[in-house]
């Protein structure tokens, strides 16, 4: 079959977040499709036995509420026996319910990695197909690259492919494994890639292009973890506290925390924090002679006059305001706006990642009971992914070790994550009782390469999605189509035809 590129459709699932794409282009783009992996259910369509089951749900809120059994349970995953496709509220719709304070149920049906509810599943999809993506069920001329969380079941790729063909009408399917992908986008065929998601950070070593599954693992750590780390430093800083909380018309505890959190989303987003590692070192200023004609073909000229005048207007400051200039520099203060407050933030901000280091500092911390009750000794980021990779046959540890890949949403804004990573690796392979040819000697940090344009401002963090337009790129094209389903297939061969025709399988 003739697949033109501008018609293929890339679907990346993960835990929390659904991005997707429509085209395949020269340059690769970003995903134009991201919505939470959600769904919301109005009360009055529940029937009397899931009622019974709900066990803290959302009241016209967007933020899960945990329950004790489980780290991911933060994100509650309801499921109704009587809700078909249509009784789902996705997307847009679903904002606009809770913003309404409607009554509703809100799932998320991959929060713990699989696929809890297929009806809740279905309608997430089917929004994006069609409602953001304008495909037409009648006429759909879309091949899908479907990437999801690694360690799905064989009954679960069989059901997914069923799913796409039957109800979606699709031209062609895959699936691939986020790890695999996000490794694609890296540029390489072994390492071991850590994902950082809300609450739940996945590591997946993998070598010469194949996943060990048996290696896997996760750890109960991630953004929201780190979030609630620093809300609780900025409880210390009084000017934010009495900005948002004053003396005379104080908010309860419970309202405080929840704007400081909103706070700390915001300077994350915002790119107002970086993770210091070892071996980090400033620019050195520019001195010496300056090159007039390199300025002037570079187009400088302008950003030289004023950093000249600046430095004249500098030599005319008192003693005072140097000396203040330098304090506010040691601090390293920044200014952000937030709601109507104009609020001073210092470098307690760069302290965001160290939960994910030492997670003792999450212990009897106010609103960690929240995220995850059951996190009671937890294990250290660089801990767990040491252990995974030695959990790997002796003579792949050094490939994989060369392939440190840090990635996740939070890596579009924090840089430097996966080098603060590495540097606290380095007592897994310094071994010096053990020094053989096959001994590893150093891990090396990978990220995606500049040449994708698109891709050059957004760290790793849609590492998965472009990894997946990759392989689409690939496979769609093949003349004989041996790495995915077409219509031809399925209708001979059923859903099973997915187990023998798909990247992930191989």
């Amino acid at each position: 079959m003739s697949i033109r590129d501008a018609n293929v459709v890339i679907i990346e699932v993960s835990r929390t977040v659904v991005r997707a794409g429509l085209g395949l282009h020269d340059l690769l783009k970003t995903p134009t499709v991201e919505i939470p992996a959600r769904v919301g259910l109005r009360r009055n369509a529940l029937g009397d036995n899931s009622e019974s089951q709900l066990n803290g749900g959302l009241h016209g809120s967007d933020e899960p509420l945990a329950s004790t059994s489980r780290a991911t349970s933060a994100f509650p995953q309801m499921a109704s026996p009587t809700a078909a496709v249509k009784d789902y509220l996705v997307g847009s719709q679903l904002d606009e319910a809770l913003a309404n304070g409607q009554d509703i149920v809100v799932s998320w049906p991959f929060a713990d990695g699989g696929v809890n509810d297929w009806t809740q599943a279905e309608a997430i999809w089917k929004y994006v197909l069609f409602n953001q993506l304008q495909r037409r069920r009648v006429q759909n001329e879309s091949p899908i690259l479907f990437s999801i969380t690694a360690g799905a079941s064989r009954d679960t790729y069989e059901r997914i492919c069923q799913i796409f063909f039957e109800r979606f009408n699709v031209a062609g399917f895959a699936i691939l494994e986020r790890p695999m992908a996000q490794l694609y986008a890296a540029n390489s065929l072994s390492g071991v890639v850590v994902d950082i998601g809300d609450e739940v950070t996945d590591i997946t070593p993998i070598y010469d292009g194949f996943i060990l599954h048996n290696a896997r693992s996760s750890v109960a750590l991630g953004i929201r973890h780190c979030q609630n780390y620093v809300a609780n430093l900025l409880r210390a800083n009084q000017f934010v506290v009495n900005a948002l909380s004053p003396p005379e018309n104080p908010l309860d505890p419970k309202t405080l925390h929840d704007t400081l959190l909103e706070l700390v989303k915001q300077l994350w987003k915002e790119d107002h924090i970086k993770i210091p590692s070892d071996g980090e070192t400033a620019l050195p200023e520019d001195e010496g002679v300056m090159d007039i004609a390199a300025v002037v073909v570079a187009g400088r000229e302008k950003a030289v006059i004023e950093s000249t005048q600046k430095k004249k207007n500098a030599t005319k400051q008192t003693e005072a305001e140097r000396k203040r200039e330098r304090d506010v520099e040691a601090m390293d203060l920044i200014t952000v706006q937030f709601r109507e407050h104009s609020l001073t933030i210092g470098k307690e901000r760069h302290r965001f990642c160290e939960p994910l280091f030492d997670p003792s500092l999450l212990l009897d911390l106010p609103g960690t009971a929240a995220l995850n009750p059951a996190l009671e000794k937890p294990l250290a980021l660089q801990e767990v992914v040491g252990h995974v990779v030695n959990q790997t046959e002796v003579d792949q540890r050094q490939y994989i070790w060369h392939g440190l890949f840090v990635t996740g949403d939070i890596t579009r804004h924090i840089k430097g994550i996966g080098v603060a990573l590495q540097s606290r690796l380095a007592s897994f392979i310094n071994n010096p009782d053990l020094l053989t040819d096959i001994q590893p000697r150093s891990i090396r940090v990978l990220s995606v390469p500049e040449y994708y344009a698109e891709y050059q401002q957004t760290g790793n963090g849609y590492a998965a999605f472009l990894g997946s337009s990759i392989t689409a790129k690939i496979i769609f094209s093949e003349p004989n189509g041996r790495n995915f389903v077409s219509k031809a297939d399925y209708t001979l061969k059923g859903p099973h035809s997915i187990i023998e025709m798909t990247p992930s399988l191989l």
